[in-house]
């Protein structure tokens, strides 16, 4: 019996062994040729096997504990990674640049998040810029919205719908309230209705600054319960409240619908009287208003403000939001943010936000038809 050598060359992604030469017996006998590397062969081959599966098992280990890739939906759990920004579609001292600062003030000021947080303004296109750019960024960057991310698309001005970004929470909401001259003729809500129903065109009502807005379709929602015509009403286009206000003090109209932030010291005053509030319930600071629905209106209508994020957001940054911003929410910090702005607290969280905005969009829909506004 005889010896050889012979050489097995053994190569594998990612690594490559050296070339390996050892001693294979063999012997013959008869006309058969027996090798005793064949064993070997086999010990080779169940050893890089499981050499595979342990390195690919640590590579997959590797990935799932990185950090942010820098594109949206490519969060991992040790989110965040960077800095934060909170974008505020509008130009400084808005309802939603004041939002997004106030978010900042409570939570570092909470120690809810580490991470710096930064605001930035992107006013334009009635919150098309700053979302746009939103649209671009990862899950570091979240934008105030409001209704006007549905109606902006429902009317025709903006490509961009709710669906395109991540449902984060809604925070905020002001209720609208009509009102009428201290003088006027009418003494409810319901009164001004009837008329209406009556003779569309008998009163004159100013919104700010356009139609399509919460104010006018609030009052859109009130006239379709109660049976008015709707493209009937005589609506008066004002460029701010402010103007409302001087429109009513002069009787130049007959009422306006604003909200009650805008109006309520004014009312205070007893320059104007407020005779329907689309708030669920009496307001605490406006005891003697009643609502809509106490008026026999079933109408609930709020003026709410929200936050949102990019696209395609991962479940770790979508849990870290819905944690801090939960958290946040229920601070004497926010709460007093909310009494200094004439806010009410309409928290929702990320999966509550979803479902309420699918109805929000239904009950636009319905709205803006109605109102004439699209056909």
């Amino acid at each position: 019996m005889t010896k050889m050598n012979k050489t097995y060359l053994m190569s594998f992604k990612p690594f490559m062994l050296e070339t390996v030469t050892f001693p294979v017996p063999y012997f013959t006998m008869g006309k058969k040729t027996f090798e005793g590397g064949n064993i070997l062969k086999k010990v080779l081959i169940i050893f890089t096997s499981l050499l595979l599966l342990v390195l690919g098992a640590c590579s997959s280990q590797s990935s799932d504990s990185g950090e942010d890739s820098g594109s949206g939906g490519k969060e991992k759990s040790n989110f965040p990674t960077k800095n934060i920004t909170l974008v505020a579609p509008a130009t400084p001292g808005g309802g939603w640049d004041t939002t997004a600062r106030s978010m900042k003030k409570v939570l570092k000021g909470k120690k809810l998040v580490e991470k710096p947080i930064s605001v930035i303004n992107k006013p334009g296109g009635s919150g098309e810029v700053g979302w746009k750019y939103l649209e671009k960024q990862d899950g570091h960057t979240l934008a105030i919205n409001s209704s006007l991310v549905i109606t902006n698309h429902l009317l025709g001005h903006s490509e961009l719908t709710y669906k395109q970004f991540t449902p984060i929470a809604i925070l905020t909401t002001e209720w609208m309230a009509l009102v009428v001259p201290s003088d006027s003729k009418f003494e409810s809500g319901k009164a001004l209705l009837e008329q209406l129903k009556k003779d569309p065109k008998s009163v004159k009502i100013a919104i700010a600054p356009g139609l399509g807005n919460d104010a006018h379709l609030s009052f859109v929602e009130a006239c379709n319960t109660f049976g008015v015509d709707v493209s009937q009403i005589n609506f008066l286009i004002y460029g701010s409240g402010g103007d409302q206000v001087q429109a009513l003090v002069g009787n130049h109209v007959d009422a306006a619908m604003m909200s009650v932030s805008e109006i309520k010291q004014q009312y205070k005053a007893g320059k104007v009287d407020i005779l329907a509030v689309t708030s669920g319930e009496r307001l605490s600071d406006l005891k003697d208003v009643p609502t809509w629905k106490e008026q026999g209106i079933d109408v609930v209508f709020p003026h709410w403000r929200g936050v949102m994020g990019p696209p395609d957001m991962s479940q770790a940054a979508i849990d870290f939001w819905d944690k801090k911003i939960g958290k946040m929410v229920k601070t004497d910090a926010w709460k007093e943010v909310l009494a200094n702005n004439q806010w009410e607290s309409f928290y929702k969280d990320s999966s509550e936000t979803k479902k309420f905005l699918k109805a929000q969009v239904e009950k636009y829909q319905e709205l803006v038809k109605s109102a004439g506004l699209v056909k």
